[in-house]
């Protein structure tokens, strides 16, 4: 067994096992950089490299499950590199903490090699007063909480609370509801299907990335 396939074992054991802990708000507080999944269009528009074409472009396309399938589609649109890396000063994809690749964090603006490398060495992560710890040693507080805002750490979907379900981009008292009412939950896919209940099973995928079934 390799080194990463050994480390993915590791956190999916971890994950498991921590049915005990109760994963609270795991959502990065943002800084200003919002969701481009459910940022409005006219907003969109006002961002570093953004046209009103480009904008209904990627609310017609949205949702985007990676910043790499993001990255993908801007410069698809004639973005420069440099000019998308200026437009995520402003609008993201959340990257999950415990499975982004080294090419999902590098977008991250200013993470780099040296925090691709440490995001990975760290896993599993738990809680935000992790992370915080952890990257704050060789980045400070301040780095550390704008480099926060882009990442989250899956909730356990079972226990959850209102609050934190809340800080998911684009919730609302009625989604929270919806995934009360459908637990417990015993696989992931079960979760997408009960959001995808009046939206679209795209959007369910969405809003199920944020979450891990921990029964």
């Amino acid at each position: 067994m390799n080194r990463n396939v050994a480390k993915m074992a590791v956190v999916a054991v971890a994950l498991i096992a921590g049915a005990g802990i109760n994963l609270r708000a795991q959502v990065g507080k943002s800084l200003g950089v919002v969701d481009v999944n459910t940022v409005a269009e006219k907003t969109l528009a006002t961002f570093p490299a953004m046209t009103p074409a480009i904008a209904k472009a990627i609310v017609a396309k949205r949702p985007f499950a990676s910043p790499v399938e993001l990255n993908t589609f801007l410069l698809a649109q004639g973005l420069t590199q440099k000019q998308a890396d200026a437009f995520y000063e402003k609008a993201f994809v959340h990257i999950n903490l415990n499975t982004a690749t080294a090419e999902e964090i590098l977008l991250v603006p200013r993470a780099g090699k040296k925090m691709a490398h440490e995001f990975d060495e760290y896993r599993p992560w738990k809680t935000r007063a992790q992370f915080d710890k952890e990257i704050g040693k060789y980045v400070g507080a301040d780095a550390t909480a704008r480099l926060g805002q882009y990442t989250f750490i899956p909730m356990n979907v079972n226990t959850a609370s209102d609050d934190a379900l809340l800080t998911i981009p684009g919730a609302t008292p009625a989604l929270v509801s919806k995934i009360r009412k459908g637990r417990p939950y015993k696989v992931i896919a079960d979760v997408a299907r009960t959001l995808a209940q009046g939206a679209t099973p795209a959007e369910g995928k969405r809003v199920a990335r944020y979450l891990v079934v921990i029964p």
